[in-house]
């Protein structure tokens, strides 16, 4: 690894950590920003944890530190009150801030390129068309087990759980959700595919 890569690595973990600490410090609702932002206190000392016997492309990181700030952003805000998609609610004439579905179109993007990786690094699969099912499958999967956890929070928090759902009336939210998701994986594989085997090749892959 070169010290160009160290250097791009602790970056990305300090601008998680700064986003993280400002998202924290007076969320709309603090049950709502600690459900939000548990992936990130998940995933973080994770990769930390693992860095050395497990070290990822700089693809996958950059793409995780992107993934973080959306989830932090919408746990500090909750996702029906991010400024900015008030703003692409005015400009794209809107019914309702559509910022929870740039973050469920994130929760497909980027656990496609890290589900591609895992699978790819552990020899699981060859590239191609089996490759690119699994990743989707994978994608989905996450994307309906998400929806199971806004389901349980529902059941347990009662009108609590209306921050963390995010729905804003919406009676189709859960299927549209999953759908951007899907839009999201397919996006993925169709952009980054390659630049992700190139990086990949680095790691003799």
């Amino acid at each position: 690894m070169t010290r160009n890569n160290s250097t791009l690595h602790l970056a990305l973990a300090a601008i998680t950590c700064i986003v993280l600490a400002w998202s924290g410090i007076a969320p709309y609702d603090r049950v709502t920003w600690l459900m939000e932002v548990a992936p990130v206190l998940i995933a973080l000392p994770l990769m930390v944890a693992t860095y050395r016997q497990y070290r990822l492309t700089d693809l996958l990181y950059v793409l995780a530190c992107i993934h973080g700030i959306i989830l932090m952003v919408g746990g500090a805000y909750t996702y029906a009150r991010v400024p900015i998609g008030f703003d692409l609610q005015q400009w794209l004439d809107l019914s309702r801030n559509p910022y929870d579905k740039i973050g469920h179109f994130a929760q497909g993007f980027i656990p496609a390129i890290a589900a591609r990786e895992i699978l790819l690094r552990g020899r699981h699969v060859a590239r191609g068309k089996m490759l690119a099912f699994l990743v989707i499958c994978i994608v989905l999967a996450i994307s309906a087990t998400y929806e199971l956890v806004e389901w349980a929070a529902a059941v347990a928090l009662g009108q609590g759980a209306d921050e963390f759902l995010g729905t804003q009336g919406d009676q189709w939210d859960t299927q549209s959700d999953m759908f951007m998701a899907l839009i999201g994986g397919v996006a993925a594989l169709l952009l980054l595919s390659h630049r992700h085997n190139r990086q990949l090749a680095r790691h003799h892959l």
